[in-house]
């Protein structure tokens, strides 16, 4: 009789302790992923921080009788194509992030077009509403980099978390924990742009 007393109480321990393990890897890993999902709620504000402005800046330029059209059309299509990828983020995957990256730089290419264009404007480059504007974009573009940069790191410490053992095994039978995908520079970005002063 005291053996399967012994036992009882051997198997509570164990049953007690791969609880108490699990529930604690579980509830870490909860967290960590509502940590990456609350920063890529960070970064999408900062991009859409970024596409309000725009929108005020091509009201602004188009003040600007004589302004190319065919500039500011591009970057109202690039704008609508941005705006128009969304991403789950209880599941960011590598093509999900890659199809948002593509539709962000396509508007980032378009915009700087505009800004290269507005050069040849004086009216345009005085005008207090259009510096206001474009310096809120040059803030904003720093702060797209510096959300992105915390949703990278965030991913990163769920990612290993999943990972290393043995939650990676624990974690298996919840089957909630999947890897996150990371921004990646733009493909061609490693390479230095050819600037050219001769105008």
């Amino acid at each position: 009789m005291k053996k399967s007393i012994i036992a009882i109480i051997v198997i509570a321990i164990l049953l007690l302790l791969v609880y108490w393990l699990s529930a604690g890897k579980y509830n870490n890993a909860v967290v960590l992923k509502e940590d990456t999902k609350t920063a890529w709620s960070n970064v999408e504000s900062a991009y859409q921080r970024r596409s309000d402005l725009i929108g005020n800046l091509v009201k602004t330029v188009q003040g600007a009788a004589d302004f190319e059209r065919s500039t500011l059309k591009e970057v109202i299509e690039a704008r609508s194509k941005a705006t128009s990828v969304s991403i789950d983020p209880t599941n960011i995957t590598a093509d999900q992030l890659n199809q948002f990256q593509q539709a962000q730089s396509g508007l980032s290419s378009a915009l700087s077009r505009l800004l290269v264009t507005v050069e040849r404007y004086p009216d345009l480059k005085a005008n207090q509403n259009f510096l206001n504007l474009q310096s809120q974009l040059e803030g904003t573009e720093n702060r797209i980099n510096v959300e992105r940069n915390r949703y990278n790191e965030k991913v990163g410490e769920y990612n290993k978390y999943i990972k290393v053992f043995p939650n990676n095994i624990i974690l298996r039978w919840f089957g909630d924990f999947e890897e996150m995908a990371r921004f990646k520079a733009d493909e061609g970005s490693e390479k230095a742009p050819d600037v050219d002063f001769n105008f």
